[in-house]
């Protein structure tokens, strides 16, 4: 007998995670990964601050990469739970 498992959660969109964080900088990485949000936006207050904003120019592309491997690696761990 062959045990069937129903999972019912919703994919993450990576192109919504790079609208989002495009917008909203590691605000909008909130939709894809918390922690690393969290992370961000700590990171990006200090450096912010500490280089009247220059830094930004850096931390915001890595925080649009980071929210689009995020949601990625997302939806393939909630795809691989099913097999």
């Amino acid at each position: 007998m062959t045990e069937n498992r129903i999972i019912v959660s919703n994919t993450k969109s990576v192109g919504l995670s790079l609208i989002l964080t495009f917008l909203f900088g590691s605000l909008g990485m909130l939709y894809s990964t918390i922690l690393g949000a969290v992370l961000m936006i700590i990171v990006e207050g200090v450096l912010g601050f500490l280089t009247f904003g220059a830094a930004l120019f850096i931390t915001h592309p890595i925080c649009m990469i980071w929210g689009a491997v995020a949601a990625h690696n997302y939806n393939k761990r909630l795809l691989n739970a099913v097999h």
